[in-house]
C-alpha cells in the first residue's frame, strides 16, 4: 500500500486524484484531506505529476500526536539500513501540531533502533503527513520533479496574455494521455503559444500542434525549440476546420479553447469553433481533455464523445475554467 501527498488547495483534490489515477497509480481512495492512498504506482510516473507531491509506502496510521506516532515507529519492523531522515508535513495546515516537535520524536526512535540521521543527503526518507486528527507514516518512494517555475509563460522565447500554467498544463496532458506516456502522440489542435505541448512533451510524448495563426504557430515552434530540443514535435498552420492529420494517428487530444475576446477567430463563434475541433479530435484520437469557459455537454455528444468527467478550476474573478474529460462513444456505425 502507498500513500499519495496531494498538492493545490482543497478545492484541487478531484483533480489531483484524477491526474494520479490516470498517469501513476491505481487503486486510490481518499484517505484525508490532501491526502490519498494506492493500491499500485508507478514511481517513475509520480516525478512526472503535477498535483501530487510524493508518493511513499506505508508504514502505518494513527493520531495526530508525538507519543502515538514515537509508539507507531517503535513497534514497526524495518528491513532497511543506512541514514535516514524525517519530514513531517501539517498538510494544507490542517492539523494542530508542531511538525519539528514530531521530526524530533520520529527521529529520536530511529536512532534508536540503530539509524544514523542525515538531513542533507539520507539514504532514506520517513515522511509523516498529518491531516486534520489523523498522521500516516511511509517511506518516500518518489516525489514531484518540479521546475514549473523555470517554464512560466512569462519567461518564453514566446508569450501571450492568458498563457495557461506549467502546472495545470501538465495536469491536463496527464490526464488525456498519462496512460500512454512516455512514448505516446499528443496533439493540441488550438496551441497558442505551446504550453500544453511542452508539458506533453516533458512527459515523453512526440507533439503535433496546430494553429490557424501565424503568429501562434510560429511563436508556439519558439518556445518549444527551447524546452523540447531532444524531443520529437512538429507545429502546423492550419484551419481547424480542416485538420490536417490522419484518422487514429493520436493517443490524445488536449486543447484550451478560445473564449471572450480570444473567440473572435476568423469569424465564427467559439461554438462553431468548438464543434469542428471536437469532430476533428474524434477523428484521430480515442481520448481527449479540452479546457472551456463553459459546460458543452450537447457538443460533446453531438460530435460522438462520452463526458466521463469535468472539473471546475477559477482562475481569477472574470473566468473560471471547466476541464472536459472525454472518451469516445461506443458508435459501430462510426468506429
Amino acid at each position: 500500500m502507498y500513500y499519495l501527498e496531494l498538492g493545490g488547495e482543497a478545492s484541487d483534490t478531484s483533480l489531483a486524484l484524477a491526474e494520479a489515477e490516470q498517469a501513476a497509480a491505481s487503486g486510490i481512495t481518499r484517505f484525508a484531506p490532501g491526502l490519498a492512498t494506492a493500491h499500485v504506482i508507478r514511481p517513475e510516473r509520480i516525478s512526472m505529476l503535477a498535483y501530487t507531491r510524493a508518493a511513499s509506502t506505508v508504514v502505518g496510521c494513527t493520531e495526530v500526536d508525538e507519543a502515538a506516532l514515537s509508539e507507531l515507529v517503535q513497534s514497526a519492523s524495518f528491513s532497511r539500513s543506512g541514514t535516514v531522515a524525517v519530514r513531517a508535513r501539517n498538510v494544507r495546515n490542517t492539523a494542530d501540531i508542531s511538525t519539528q516537535s514530531i521530526e524530533r520524536a520520529v527521529g529520536a526512535e530511529l536512532v534508536a533502533q540503530g539509524f544514523d540521521i542525515d538531513l542533507e543527503s539520507p539514504k532514506h526518507e520517513l515522511r509523516v503527513c498529518c491531516s486534520e486528527d489523523t498522521a500516516i507514516v511511509g517511506w518516500t518512494v518518489a516525489t514531484r520533479r518540479g521546475g514549473f517555475g523555470g517554464r512560466a509563460p512569462t519567461r518564453r522565447p514566446f508569450f501571450q496574455p492568458g498563457s495557461m500554467s506549467p502546472v495545470d498544463a501538465r495536469a491536463y496532458v496527464n490526464i488525456a494521455a498519462g496512460r500512454q506516456l512516455p512514448g505516446g502522440t499528443v496533439v493540441d489542435p488550438m496551441c497558442g503559444t505551446g504550453g500544453l505541448l511542452i508539458e506533453a512533451g516533458l512527459c515523453g510524448a512526440e507533439c503535433i500542434g496546430i494553429d490557424v495563426q501565424t503568429k501562434m504557430s510560429t511563436g508556439a515552434a519558439k518556445n518549444l525549440n527551447r524546452y523540447l530540443p531532444d524531443s520529437q514535435w512538429s507545429v502546423l498552420q492550419a484551419d481547424i476546420h480542416r485538420v490536417p492529420l490522419r484518422a487514429k494517428s493520436a493517443d490524445a487530444i488536449v486543447f484550451d479553447a478560445p473564449y471572450g475576446r480570444q473567440s473572435k477567430v476568423a469569424g465564427d463563434s467559439v461554438e462553431t469553433l468548438l464543434s469542428s475541433a471536437l469532430h476533428a479530435a474524434r477523428r484521430i484520437g480515442p481520448r481527449c481533455v479540452f479546457i472551456a469557459d463553459d459546460r458543452y455537454e450537447a457538443l460533446v455528444e453531438t460530435a460522438g464523445w462520452r463526458l466521463d468527467e469535468h472539473f471546475s478550476r477559477r482562475v481569477h474573478r472574470s473566468l473560471t475554467r471547466v476541464i472536459h474529460v472525454l472518451t469516445w462513444q461506443v458508435n459501430p456505425s462510426r468506429d
